[in-house]
Formats: C-alpha cells, sequence, structure tokens
C-alpha cells in the first residue's frame, strides 16, 4: 500500500519564495510509493493543528517545509505516535535539518523522503514546551526575543543583535539541580541540547545525539568582549566543549532556579517563565526521517559561515586597535557590516 504523506508548508519562513516548492514535489516525489497533499498554514500554531488532524488520520508521514519554528509546530503534534517528521529545511538557521544531515536543496531532501528510512529519536521538554534542538536561558534566550521583535529573518539579523547587545547583558547566577544534587554557576547562558546545533552550522554542543537518551547541558561563564571572537569560532569549528570559559555536562532530568522571571526559548522561539524551569528529556518519542546517505565528515557550508572565518582573520588588528571598551561594538560592527554586504 502507498504511505501518506501531509507537506505542511509555512508560506513566510526564511527569506526565500517558495512558490517552486509544489511543483518539486510533484516532479521528485515517488508517485508509486507515497499518495500526497500539500497545506498551506495560515496563522501562528496552524502548522500544528494540520499536524495533529494528520495524525489522527493515520498519515504516515507529516513533512514540515519551513524554518525551525515550523518544524517544532509540526514535531511537537506527533510525538508519542506513529505518524513520522519528514523535513525540507527552509528557514533562517535549519538546526533540526543541519543536525540530521539532511541536505539544504529541495530535490536532495525529497529524495531522502523518497527513501523513507525512519528512526525514533529523543526530544525534550522545557516546562510545557517541547523542543527538538535546543532550548534555554540566560543570553541566547535574549537574543532569540531581540531576533522575534526585529521581524527580520536571517544571520545578518541575528549577528547585529548579539553585537548590539552583548556589551549590556549582565550574566545571572542560576541554582542547577540535577541526580549529583544542586551546583550554582554565575553564567551568561544556560542551553539544554538534544541535538548539536542552533542553526546555520553554530555548533552549542558538538557531542549532542538525538538517541542517546541524555541532555547535554552547556553552561557559559561570563567572559570578556575579547574572548568573544574565540567563543564564536569554537562554536563554528564544533570545539566549544574544549573552551575554558564553558562547563558541560549531561542528564536526563534538571531543574533550575533563577533570581527573577524572564524569558527562555524553544527552538529559538521565545517565551516568559518564571523562576523555576524544568527541563527533562523522553527517550525516542517521536519518528523521524533520516538521511541514510549522510557523510558525517562532509557538512554543507553556508554563507554565515565563511562571512564568520573571514571575519575572524580581521580580529587581531581589531584588538590592537582597541583603547577604549566603547569603542569595540562601533568596530566590530564596522568589520561584521563590510563583510555580511560583500
Amino acid at each position: 500500500m502507498k504511505k501518506k504523506i501531509v507537506f505542511i508548508m509555512n508560506p513566510k519562513s526564511g527569506s526565500g519564495s517558495k512558490k517552486g516548492i509544489p511543483e518539486a514535489i510533484e516532479k521528485y516525489i515517488d508517485a508509486e510509493r507515497f499518495d500526497y497533499e500539500i497545506r498551506n498554514t495560515e496563522y501562528a500554531g496552524h502548522a500544528c493543528k494540520i499536524a495533529s488532524e494528520a495524525k489522527e488520520q493515520g498519515v504516515d508521514v507529516v513533512v514540515a517545509v519551513g524554518g525551525d519554528g515550523t518544524v517544532n509546530e509540526v514535531a511537537r503534534a506527533i510525538v508519542e505516535s506513529n505518524t513520522a517528521l519528514g523535513i525540507i529545511p527552509c528557514g533562517s538557521g535549519n538546526g533540526l535539518a543541519r543536525h540530521l544531515l539532511l541536505p539544504m536543496n529541495i530535490k536532495k531532501c525529497l529524495q531522502v523522503i523518497n527513501k523513507c528510512e525512519i528512526h525514533s529519536l529523543d526530544y525534550g521538554r522545557i516546562n510545557e514546551h517541547y523542543f527538538f534542538c535546543t532550548c534555554g536561558m540566560g543570553f541566547d534566550a535574549f537574543v532569540s526575543q531581540k531576533f522575534a521583535e526585529s521581524g527580520k529573518r536571517g544571520p545578518i539579523t541575528y549577528a547585529e543583535n548579539i553585537l548590539r547587545e552583548g556589551l549590556t547583558y549582565e550574566p545571572e547566577t542560576y541554582e542547577i539541580e540535577d541526580e549529583t544534587g544542586v551546583h550554582r554557576y554565575k553564567a551568561f547562558l544556560i542551553s539544554c541540547a538534544n541535538a548539536s546545533q542552533y542553526g546555520n552550522n553554530a555548533y552549542i554542543a558538538p557531542g549532542a545525539s538525538m538517541s542517546d537518551g541524555l541532555l547535554d547541558v552547556i553552561i557559559m561563564e561570563p567572559f570578556d568582549l575579547l574572548d568573544a571572537p574565540q567563543i564564536s569560532l569554537d562554536m563554528f569549528n564544533k570545539t566549544l566543549d574544549k573552551n575554558s570559559k564553558i562547563k558541560t555536562f549531561r542528564c536526563k532530568e534538571l531543574k533550575i532556579h533563577r533570581k527573577n522571571e524572564g524569558v527562555i526559548h524553544f527552538d529559538g522561539d521565545p517565551v516568559n517563565a518564571g523562576k523555576d524551569i524544568s527541563v527533562s528529556l523522553k527517550e525516542k518519542g517521536i519518528k523521524m526521517i533520516v538521511n541514510p546517505d549522510a557523510d558525517k565528515s562532509q557538512r554543507e557550508p553556508n554563507a554565515f559561515q565563511t562571512v564568520a572565518a573571514s571575519l575572524f582573520n580581521d580580529l587581531n588588528d581589531i584588538r590592537r586597535s582597541l583603547n577604549k571598551q566603547s569603542q569595540k561594538l562601533p568596530l566590530l560592527g564596522k568589520v561584521l557590516h563590510r563583510k555580511l554586504t560583500k
């Protein structure tokens, strides 16, 4: 019997047009193996509703056509079911797709879907919110909120927010409780990772696996602005866990207490939360289509990674020219803007 697939497409995710995607699906999907339907989302939360209906109807695969927000909406609707998640990445970061080594190419993604190799993988939960890549608090949640408020998408907006807000952000003190006890940290950010990256090949947890039954917890200690370039470079080189400002451990669940209420994020979506936060992992709770031909030694480059590599070549000159703290942000901003607009 043919498998049933529903493609759930968010027309607004990412920065490119999706007009050619229905034609690509018609051209490349294996019509002998699959019957398919394409549904467009019309409002926030609509992808979740469509995916829930598909699950109740016994659809075999729902494919999120969009960014990490669309993927999260679709995925959280089908956890603990026999309906599998497929992804055609069309967003700004595509963190989950990149972790799964899916191609950043529509035709190639459809070829992966045609092979329909399905694995049961882990997912996480922060308070009542599901996540599949990362969740966290501190600076990355703060930047996620600024990113959402900006109304723009793409790595340039993300980088601009980091540069603009990084100088004034104040680290917080957190109490973290896991099976080993209660530990106290002053941290720039705390990230809990099910998958390895935020997106754009920025690896917050290089060793994270979606099939090991554990969360990778990353604590970034306070650092000087001149440490930021090395931290960023380590993130793109998958060596962040070797940085002296990073503390990491693994666990299945943890509780976090902070002094004040504030923003947290789940897969990059910001939401306000209280002082007490719980994070947990559910083993093998979601079925996903994976890439059976993925070569883990070959990852596709992206524009932001190339820009970052070029930017870091200029950092020694910047360091030599900096005499006052107030000069740092404008100089870094000028170099970044020049690189990103070439």
